[in-house]
This record gives C-alpha cells, structure tokens and sequence, in this order.
C-alpha cells in the first residue's frame, strides 16, 4: 500500500477482522475477478444465502467491499478509491493462484460466468432482428466507432462513463488503455448484455451497474472521459442528461455525445420508443455550452451512396474548461 493509502488504526483493525475468516477471503478473491450477486456467490461457496449475506454485510461495512442495486438484484464488488479499497487489493494480490481453494473457486467461477454469458446470448438472439433493422438505416458501425475515437485521439485519458452503454460496446472498445471504467444503463436487459461483453473481454477495471442518467450516483469530477453514444433520442430532457454528465466530468476532461442527425423516420418513434427524431447541431451545442462546457467539434457522417442508409449520425465533443493541477497535466499528458 502506498502512503496516500494508510489507514487509521480502527480502520486497519476493522478491515483485518473482515478479512481475516476462510469465507470472507475467499469472496474477495472471487470479487477481485467479477462482480457478483448473492446467488453467485451461494453456488460458488456452496454456502447457504443467509450465511453469504452476513459475510458480505460484514465486507461492505469494514469498506472492503461495494454494494450497488439493479432491479431487485444487489451486485457486489471490490471496493474502489479509499484506503480500505487499497488494502483489500493488496491482500488479495498475495493469493497464491495456483491454490487449491483458490481454483477451485475459480472454476466455480467460470461456470457461472458460463451462464450468464448463455443467457445474454439468448436475449441478443431474440432481439438481433430489431437491432438489425435499425442499423441499416444509418451510418455503419465501423464507421461511426472509428469516428469516435478519431475524436478523443488527441490526448489519452485514463478513466471513462459510458452512460446509457447499452451492449458495452464502448467500453469493449477503450477499455484495454483504461485504468478505470464504468458503464451506466437503466435497462437491467442490456446491463446481462454489458456484463458478459466485458467479463469475455477481461476488463477486470470495467463495470457496468443500473442508474439514472439525470442523478447519476457518481462523484462530481470523477472521469476523464465521458461518452453518451445513441442515447439522447430515448430521453425527455437530453439538456438535463448533459448537465449531469458535465456535474462528472474532471477539470479538463471530454464529453462525446453520438447521435442521429434531423430524420423523419416516424416508426422509429412508434416502434422503438425514440422520443426525437435526430437533433440538428445547434441544439446539442447551445445544451453543451448551457452546460459550461466549451464545444470543440461538431461533425456528422452521412450513410454511404447506394446503402440502405437514410439517416446521418453527428458527433459533439466538448471540454471542461477549468485548467487542470499541474500533477493532473504532467499525468494525462
């Protein structure tokens, strides 16, 4: 642990008491490889769903572990951003892998994971051709993603909240330079989707969790990077979503919006539940600036002639304007 991660002596205490029994240890480790639930932690553990819990109750209460909702689930995890959080890391980076326990925890694990990955398939499959339709009306998704990062090319950043993530594309796309990112969706049907994208991909440092895009339970000034990719069109107040996401953005740090331009697609709105129809670029500006954020670049793809194309897609990215800490520059640079 570095020094910025002491602990106070009745933190320590606590955090070693939580630490210190088989069942315990044994659920960080799982949770250093994934978030879980209780239930997957019973069918791991082979421990009934009380006894899990109390462990857990204990975890989260030492700061060792997070809990968070989706729906009626609970999700659990490694602790992030405090010294507790610093500690529990350590401890489970001296795990021996090869221990039996260990793996065989680790298989238990993988089956799970297995599971999960076959039920988001199954979702995927029933709804491929909806999806489907609707990209054949726009801009290819090889294009509109080799836009997006042409966009944040300048500089590299280190942390990124992708809200409204959907599949977990983006995520998949940037997470491999990150050290840290989050994905943010309200639909507990694309998180299963999100979820087995990136356990498949082995972001161990990207995560997904339920939330509201207007009262995101994120700190203020916490990313680098933050990506609302298709998404405005479903909302009543896109001007509100992005003051949210402005609330979390580091000084300094980029917000990239990604949506349709103006259409007259109306079955778009009937079927699928599309609030607008496209929005030209002075409206997603005037919102960014409304924001207090300076807008950098504004630019839209048009489908490629003789495609099945109709619709364009338009790229905004805006910065914070506030000077970044002398330390923030020399690291992001």
């Amino acid at each position: 642990m570095s020094g910025s991660a002491h602990l106070p002596f009745d933190a320590l205490n606590g955090a070693l008491k939580a630490a210190g029994e088989e069942t315990r240890l044994r659920i960080l480790g799982l949770l250093a490889e994934a978030e879980l639930t209780v239930s997957d932690l019973t069918q791991i553990l082979r421990q009934s769903q009380p006894r899990i819990s109390r462990h857990l109750k204990l975890l989260v209460e030492a700061g060792l572990v997070e809990r968070f909702r989706e729906g009626a689930w609970a999700f659990f995890r490694l602790a992030e951003g405090s010294g507790s959080a610093a500690f529990a890391r350590t401890l489970v980076g001296q795990l021996n892998p090869k221990d039996l326990m260990v793996e065989r925890d680790r298989d238990r694990l993988i089956a799970v994971r297995t599971a999960r990955a076959a039920a988001a398939q199954d979702y995927f499959r029933a709804h491929a051709a909806q999806w489907d339709r609707i990209r054949k009306l726009h801009v290819t998704d090889e294009a509109v993603e080799g836009a997006i990062r042409d966009a944040l090319a300048d500089r590299p950043f280190r942390s990124l909240l992708d809200l409204g993530t959907g599949t977990g594309r983006i995520l998949e796309m940037f997470g491999p330079t990150l050290e840290r990112g989050l994905g943010i969706d309200l639909s507990l049907d694309m998180l299963l989707l999100a979820r087995a994208r990136i356990e498949r991909a082995g972001l161990r440092h990207c995560s997904v969790r339920q939330g509201d895009i207007y009262d995101l339970a994120v700190a203020a000034n916490s990313f680098d990077v933050v990506i609302i990719h298709q998404v405005l069109h479903f909302l009543d107040d896109g001007a509100r979503a992005i003051r949210e996401a402005a609330r979390v953005l580091a000084p300094g740090g980029r917000l990239l919006v990604v949506d349709f331009a103006p259409h007259d697609l109306e079955f778009l709105r009937e079927e699928h539940a599309h609030r607008r129809l496209g929005f030209s670029a002075d409206a997603v500006t005037q919102w960014m600036g409304a924001a207090g954020l300076d807008v950098t670049m504004h630019t839209s793809l048009s489908p490629e002639p003789g495609s099945d194309g109709k619709v364009a897609v338009s790229l905004w990215l805006a910065r914070d304007p506030r000077v970044l800490a002398a330390n923030d520059v020399r690291e992001v640079a």
